[in-house]
Formats: C-alpha cells, sequence, structure tokens
C-alpha cells in the first residue's frame, strides 16, 4: 500500500492558521459559511462575509493587526496607509505593534468620470514624500483596483512602498510590480448562476438577508435642533 505523500510543514502551518483567522472573523459576526446567500449581483454562494463588521471587536482586530506587525516585522517602515474606516482601525493596530512605531495616514476612495479615484488629503502629503517606507493596509481586497491606486499614488509621490497587508485576500488577485502581499486568509468564495447553483438543485432554503438589508438600509441620524 502506497503511503500518502506528506505535506509540507509550511503549508500545514499556514492551513492551520487561516482557519483560526476564519474562526476569528466568524465570532465578528462578519463571516458566514455553510450557507445559501444571493448575493447583490444576483449570483448565489455558499459563504459571505460584511465587510463593515470585520473590525468591531477591539481585542480581534488588535490580535489580526499584531500578526500582520510581525511578517512585516523585518522591513523598516515609516508609515502605514490605508483608505477606508475598517482598514484605518487596522492600520492603527498594526504600527502599535511594528517596531518601526510608524505614523498612520489614509487616502480618501472616490469616482471621478466613472473611474475609480484614491486621493491623499493635502495634510498627509508632507509625510509621504520621497524615500518614505509605507506599508499599505486593507481590510478585504475582492479586485485589487483600490490596492492598485494606492501603490501608484505613493510611487508618484517618490515613496517606496514595502508591502501589503490584509485581512482578507481572493487568491485570483494580483498586486502590480509584485509588492509583497501578507493577507491572514487567501480565499475565494465560488459563485454561482442561480440556474447552475447547487445548492438550488438540492433544494437548500436562499438566504436574501442581505440583499434584503442593503436595500432598506437607512443611515441612523440626528439634526441638531434650531437654537431657542
Amino acid at each position: 500500500m502506497t503511503a500518502a505523500p506528506k505535506k509540507d510543514p509550511a503549508a500545514v502551518e499556514a492551513e492551520v492558521r487561516e482557519k483560526i483567522h476564519l474562526e476569528i472573523l466568524k465570532r465578528t459576526g462578519a463571516y458566514h459559511a455553510n450557507d445559501h446567500v444571493l448575493l447583490p449581483s444576483g449570483q448565489h454562494t455558499s459563504e459571505y462575509i460584511e465587510k463593515t463588521l470585520v473590525t468591531t471587536e477591539p481585542s480581534f482586530t488588535e490580535g489580526l493587526g499584531g500578526v500582520i506587525a510581525k511578517h512585516f516585522a523585518p522591513w523598516p517602515v515609516d508609515a502605514v496607509l490605508s483608505t477606508g474606516p475598517g482598514a484605518l482601525i487596522l492600520s492603527h493596530c498594526v504600527a502599535r505593534a511594528h517596531p518601526s512605531r510608524p505614523i498612520v495616514v489614509y487616502g480618501a476612495k472616490g469616482v471621478s468620470r466613472g473611474k475609480r479615484r484614491v486621493t491623499l488629503p493635502v495634510e498627509f502629503q508632507r509625510l509621504i514624500r520621497p524615500g518614505t517606507r509605507v506599508l499599505l493596509i486593507e481590510d478585504l481586497v475582492s479586485s485589487g483596483s483600490t490596492l492598485n491606486l494606492l501603490i501608484e499614488l505613493v510611487e508618484q509621490l517618490g515613496s517606496q512602498v514595502v508591502g501589503v497587508g490584509c485581512l482578507w485576500r481572493r487568491t485570483s488577485v494580483e498586486v502590480e510590480d509584485g509588492k509583497p502581499v501578507f493577507s491572514l486568509v487567501s480565499r475565494d468564495f465560488p459563485t454561482y448562476s442561480p440556474e447552475d447553483c447547487p445548492l438550488c438543485r438540492k433544494g437548500v432554503p436562499l438566504n436574501e438577508e442581505f440583499v434584503r438589508r442593503a436595500s432598506h438600509r437607512r443611515m441612523s441620524s440626528i439634526l441638531e435642533s434650531n437654537a431657542p
């Protein structure tokens, strides 16, 4: 009887580590698995992640940020740059844990003439200058377009991108110029059209909660009353 081939110890360790990180994301309520979910695109999937919930647990976020910081500890870092509220929270955790004690700055995402755009506030432009070593941090990387724009922005200012750290990255995402990428979870969601969905064929009920919630979502707000 032929013995089963031994797995690479490094690959086994990475697999175990990823499972631990997935469990942490489950505990935040951000990651949903073993479900039959309707996506806003109309596609179906068995997994779903709610981006806004990823960094809601401070102790978990601090621990995950520490893992990213440890990975990039051999590289000197002057600044940590991110976009979006979730990534900014994670950036603070990474910066606090990194031995270089880098500063934290953020860019703003937007759309101009139908194209994605990333802007660095004027106040931060004197901090990202020629020679500055920058670590990019994102929470979830689904297409890589924002990251590639950040890389272009940093290099345009004469700075150097040390690497990219993130909580979750789709395995198919490519980053410009082969920059070092470290993600706590590297995973693709399988998606299906309703006609080809194996879960539909098995009669598994369709969970429309996330699409319904998005379509009925209203921001909670309050307006200042008129002064007496």
